[in-house]
């Protein structure tokens, strides 16, 4: 029989964190969970499609844009689960046994956020997350998501948009997702950079625009800037 988990990773420009993503997936292939690992690479310059390759990777190219790389990533994969990570999120130890009961028990779910980085501002801005997706039923992708093919197909899968695209889903699924006993840590060099109250604050009013109707694009756009 064959494994029954595909993982699809996003990417653009993200060498930095890749390795150690694709690292922590090691005991997802050891235990004959993992089927394939696809990266949808959205135009990266840097060597993240080397170390992608160098790990044997299936590889999907197509313009910038984090819901149309996961949708192309999700049609290019054969699991009759999907499990998507971001390309800068690491999963503790223990995470293939708990996926694995998840996926035995029919249950789609995220794991809990916690930032590779000490002090007081990366355990709020985590609790947070970890609150607004337990009592709203939202998680975002850098928590990882495990979904089955089925109820990812009867959502409409992924959008083509380029922000909110895990909420998008979230909410299509309506209420299916639960928290699991695994922990993702993610990256945290953009709440470095930008402050972690002002990062914070941003994801918090971009998140409200979107729920009260805002354009994705428009989002994006005000989102990237410094």
């Amino acid at each position: 029989m064959r494994a029954p988990l595909s993982i699809i990773i996003p990417t653009r420009n993200a060498e930095a964190g890749l390795a150690a993503t694709l690292a922590s997936l090691m005991e997802g292939l050891e235990a004959g969970v993992i089927r394939e690992v696809v990266v949808a690479d959205g135009g990266s310059t840097d060597g993240t499609l080397r170390i992608a390759e160098a790990a044997g990777a299936v590889i999907v190219t197509g313009a910038s844009g984090r819901g149309g790389q996961l949708r192309a990533g999700v049609a290019a994969s054969a699991g009759d689960w999907i499990f998507v990570l971001h390309a800068d999120t690491v999963l503790d130890a223990g995470w293939a046994t708990i996926v694995t009961d998840a996926m035995a028990r029919g249950q789609a779910g995220y794991g809990r956020l916690a930032f590779r980085a000490a002090g007081f501002a990366p355990r709020l801005v985590a609790g947070w997350a970890n609150w607004r997706s337990r009592v709203f039923a939202l998680p975002y992708g850098d928590q990882g998501l495990l979904i089955s093919r089925v109820a990812y197909d009867a959502a409409g899968g992924y959008r083509d948009i380029p922000l909110m695209e895990d909420v998008a889903l979230a909410q299509a699924v309506k209420g299916q997702l639960i928290p699991l006993d695994f922990t993702a840590q993610t990256g945290a060099e953009r709440y470095v950079q930008g402050g972690w109250f002002r990062r914070g604050g941003r994801n918090l009013i971009t998140l409200i625009r979107y729920l009260w109707g805002a354009d994705p694009e428009r989002l994006a756009a005000s989102y990237r800037r410094p």
